[in-house]
């Protein structure tokens, strides 16, 4: 509510086409402190209700939110004005405008360019609130509507300042923001500029609520506790007390036992895990240098049994001595039947020599018809006797052959082109294919060995086949490497035979004669190793493959398809 008591002893009032500046009138001046002011007019024609005017820039506009009543005086003029108070900006001027002769003579309450604030802070309610306010404290006195009547005491500066300041960065910052709760934004925590507190807290406690809220900076930490409480006269809450304290020290002071709890958490974690991530890579390893001695061992044709971490006292250590224990019994047991064969074929020769010549002596001699039966039972029985020593013999002389052999380059293609005739000539119930799929097939070695060679994968495809079935040789290159393979029809090999195929004395056949004793595909194996090559035996859909691989020798082309 406005009320305006004018002394003026020669009221002027508006007529119709009078200007402004010849009327009296007063103008409402009103500011927000950051936009430009406003003005509302209130001139009369006669006592009684006028209307308001509001002057801008765009001209002149009745406004009708207002109500205003102009009453004449003994020595002047009085007006009074219900004014909504959403439409007062914080700071408000009275002007009035006195058109006199030949000029207009304008009174201000207010001497700057802009009026004064609508409620300002009272100086002795301020006094007195200093003396209840501790360092880093402040406390505002507020009326009924939030206008701030009284303030003492201040803040802490900005953390940055602070003496106390530990300020977080980069990943100390984000472990900061991750842990601890935001707060409000403590700009938020300041003093409104229109001297008007507005705040949602400070509301509450205008609507007689206690209010308690804390603010923080999410750049530096720095946090505001306040406390909204609310101000009784009798029945009648006259205002609010806001109380704000900043807690820079104490915050600033466990901000940085945080930051250095992080750290060094982050720090030990690290650590832990680089020392944990080390001892597992290195027990990996320890692991897997393991594995690959043992595999390595194991395809060798003589294991070795040296193992790596053979001297470590851990459970590395003792599965490395269990693999070497269990090595050394395995290359024990090879060994024993590696020389197998040599030793069976040197004792048993002479025992063997005296029972054929005892059964030659015996023709000589008058014998029934039911003696001479078993005489010839026994001379078939050292016949076959004779022939697995011819077997075991020949493994023998295969290796000794293979260190006293004349090396000479020859066309693998023709040998064993010549050969399959004669393996037709030999087998006439199975199908011999040759096929040779290039035109150059020179190698270095022996081709009486190589045929030999030869002769023991036919043989094994022959006993494994049946009659009519194919057998196809194939003869090819893979770059500097010639590949001879053997197929025939028949089942597959044993899986867990796969890798002893190829040793001494083992078999796979159920041979109920017991004449063969494994050596034919360990003297093939030997000729193979001794011309500097490998051979290696595959199941295959309906038969097994037999593969040998030879180092090939340059040499003239030749024609490269047979059949």
């Amino acid at each position: 509510f406005l009320y305006v008591d004018v002394r003026d002893s020669n009221v002027k009032y508006e007529t119709p086409g009078s200007s402004i500046e010849t009327i009296d009138h007063v103008a409402l001046v009103t500011a927000d402190g950051k936009s430009g002011l406003g003005h509302i007019r209130f001139s009369a024609e006669a006592p009684g209700a006028i209307p308001a005017m509001r002057v801008d820039g765009e001209g002149t506009a009745i406004e009708s939110q207002f109500a205003a009543y102009w009453q004449d005086t003994a020595k002047g003029y009085r007006l009074e004005v219900r004014i909504p108070r959403n439409m007062l900006g914080t700071h408000v001027g009275i002007e009035v405008h006195n058109a006199g002769a030949g000029k207009t003579v304008i009174s201000r309450s207010f001497s700057r360019n802009q009026p004064g604030r609508f409620v300002t802070v009272s100086a002795v309610l301020s006094s007195v609130a200093e003396g209840y306010v501790q360092r880093g404290i402040r406390l505002t006195i507020t009326d009924r509507s939030g206008w701030r009547l009284a303030q003492a005491g201040g803040l802490s500066s900005n953390n940055v300042d602070n003496q106390y300041s530990v300020v977080p960065t980069g990943w100390q910052l984000i472990a900061y923001r991750s842990l601890l709760e935001q707060g409000k934004d403590d700009s938020l925590a300041e003093p409104d500029p229109s001297g008007r507190e507005r705040q949602n807290y400070v509301a509450r406690a205008l609507n007689d609520e206690v209010t308690t809220i804390w603010f923080r900076n999410k750049d530096t930490g720095r946090a505001v506790v306040a406390v909204a409480q609310p101000v009784w006269s009798g029945n009648v809450q006259t205002g609010a007390l806001i109380l704000q304290q900043d807690t820079a020290a104490i915050l600033s002071l466990t901000n940085e036992s945080l930051m250095r709890l992080i750290t060094l958490t982050i720090l030990a974690t690290l650590g832990a895990a680089l020392g944990l991530l080390g001892y597992a890579s290195w027990l990996s390893l320890r692991i897997r240098r393991l594995s690959h001695a043992a595999d390595h061992a194991l395809d060798d044709a003589h294991p070795s049994a040296e193992m790596p971490s053979a001297n470590a006292t851990d459970e590395v250590g003792d599965l490395s001595r269990s693999f070497s224990g269990v090595l050394q019994q395995l290359a024990a047991y090879n060994e024993y039947l590696r020389s197998l064969a040599s030793k069976l074929s040197h004792e048993l020769r002479t025992p063997l020599t005296i029972v054929r010549s005892s059964l030659e002596n015996l023709d000589h001699e008058p014998l029934s018809d039911q003696s001479r039966d078993y005489t010839e039972r026994a001379r078939t029985g050292v016949e076959r006797l004779q022939k697995i020593l011819n077997a075991m013999s020949e493994a023998n002389r295969v290796e000794q052959l293979m260190d006293n052999v004349d090396n000479e380059v020859f066309d693998l293609q023709k040998v064993i082109a010549a050969t399959t005739g004669a393996y037709c000539d030999a087998w006439p119930g199975r199908r011999f294919v040759f096929h040779c799929d290039t035109s150059d097939a020179h190698i270095q070695g022996s081709p009486e060995l190589i045929v030999q060679m030869l002769d023991k994968l036919i043989d094994n495809a022959v006993d494994f086949s049946k009659s009519g079935d194919e057998i196809s040789i194939r003869l090819s290159r893979t770059g500097d490497e010639l590949a001879l393979s053997v197929t025939n029809p028949g089942p597959p090999l044993p899986d867990n035979m796969r890798n002893r195929l190829f040793e001494s004395m083992v078999s796979v056949r159920t041979d109920a004669s017991g004449e063969n004793l494994g050596l034919g595909l360990n003297i093939a194996k030997l000729i193979a190793e001794g011309h500097g090559g490998s051979i290696r035996g595959d199941s295959i859909e309906g038969g097994v493959r037999f593969t040998i691989m030879l180092p090939a020798q340059p040499g003239p082309n030749v024609p490269g398809d047979t059949s």
